[in-house]
């Protein structure tokens, strides 16, 4: 009998839902974006996706090997070191796989996402600690990593399906948002091809944007995400979006606030994405509820900003920057913790050592006032208390009777 206490990081809740069971739902819940993504750039996709996958798993077993060391005494406990990594293994390395994949253009080579698999869980993840510990997102973090250190990554094909405005041709880049930005855009591809991926270049799961939103109902139904959370950022992503083009307008006849900018911006590059299974990451998001709504709300305002001045994507990078964030939102934005009930306060209600003080107080003026009274001093504009008062009468019967003999 296994009787070895397994230490997690809080919160301590106790419910039938675990770890495993939460990343086996967002595994589901990414499924959409990568079959969509096979639809739309073939079997190129598919291998990028496995490549990560195994990848991320690979690199989590390794590590944890290694560190429990299976390879002592002659790999003499290497079963049964297998055995615990298989007993603690929770998906997340699946999770954090299919997300890099699916936030990686079709182009990008087998051993570059290998390569950023591999940084992803054994430098982000792994090296902090494992699930539970990482700073950031460590997809968001090797999909930095390989914007930095491959060229090719930031380059983009368009869908094997065409748009269906045949008219409008292909829009050549997903993040390439100068039309978008700068200028009043020309329709290149209606709304509904930006939604739907046709004819779109751009990343594998991030082109399709109907199938992003399936696994966004999914997630909500399930209770893994609050549904407030992805929308509260898409919403102020929106307007700060529009808000930031109507400068755009400035060189051909002043400042415009155009609404209809609002769906374009959200269902270009990889903004959806991000808000729907990457910010809402319960390890690198805020606790409670008031920091969530900072972080989201700032999160969408800095997306807004950067991309309009930038003409790129870089949800990637605001989800990194966000999540250094985080400690300090947790600390200056406290949480109401777990079954607290808040203790109306009474005026005027003076504490036990008030009272305390107040009686010795008392006692003192007595013990004057009875002294003054037993030597015959008259005691003027004061009023004495119960005890200083039977002290009085005392003494002035004393002093009758002397007088009477």
């Amino acid at each position: 009998m296994d009787n070895s206490i397994v230490i997690s990081t809080p919160p301590h809740v106790k419910s039938k839902r675990t770890t495993r069971g939460i990343m086996l739902d967002v595994c589901i819940a990414l499924l959409p974006c990568a079959i969509a993504g096979i639809v739309y750039f073939g079997l190129l996709a598919f291998m990028l996706e496995m490549v990560a996958v195994v990848a991320c798993v690979a690199t989590e077993f390794v590590y944890f090997f290694i560190a429990n060391k299976g390879f002592a005494k002659k790999c003499k406990d290497a079963g049964k070191v297998c055995l615990r990594w298989w007993k603690q293994f929770d998906f997340t390395s699946v999770v954090t796989g299919l997300i890099l994949a699916l936030i990686l253009p079709a182009t990008t080579q087998w051993y570059e996402i290998l390569i950023g698999s591999i940084f992803s869980i054994a430098i982000v993840k792994m090296l902090f600690g494992g699930t539970g510990k990482n700073l950031v997102n460590p997809a968001a973090t090797g999909r930095v990593f390989m914007a930095i250190s491959f060229a090719a990554v930031s380059t983009y094909t368009a869908a094997n399906i065409p748009a269906l405005n045949f008219e409008s041709g292909i829009f050549s880049n997903a993040t390439n948002l100068s039309w978008l930005l700068s200028a009043y855009p020309e329709t290149k591809v209606t709304v509904l091809d930006l939604f739907l991926g046709t004819g779109v270049a751009g990343c594998i799961g991030e082109t399709c944007k109907l199938a992003i939103i399936v696994g966004y109902i999914y997630l909500c139904a399930r209770n893994v995400i609050k549904w407030w959370q992805p929308l509260l950022f898409v919403v102020v992503f929106g307007f700060a979006a529009v808000f930031m083009s109507g400068f755009g307008f400035i060189a051909t006849g002043g400042y415009i606030f155009d609404m209809k900018l609002f769906l374009p911006h959200l269902f270009s590059g990889g903004v959806l994405f991000g808000a729907v299974f990457m910010f809402p990451d319960y390890v690198t998001s805020p606790k409670g509820v008031y920091g969530q709504i900072v972080y989201y709300v700032i999160a969408a305002i800095l997306v807004a900003v950067l991309r309009y001045f930038t003409k790129m994507e870089v949800t990637s990078f605001v989800i990194i920057l966000m999540n250094l964030f985080v400690p300090l939102i947790d600390k200056y934005i406290i949480r109401k913790p777990f079954g607290y009930v808040k203790v109306k306060k009474e005026k005027n209600k003076k504490t036990p050592d008030e009272r305390v003080a107040e009686a010795v107080d008392a006692l003192k003026v007595d013990e004057n006032a009875a002294a003054k009274v037993m030597h015959g001093e008259k005691i003027e504009n004061a009023e004495l208390s119960p005890a200083a008062s039977v002290q009085s009468v005392n003494a002035g019967d004393v002093k009758s009777d002397k007088e009477e003999a």
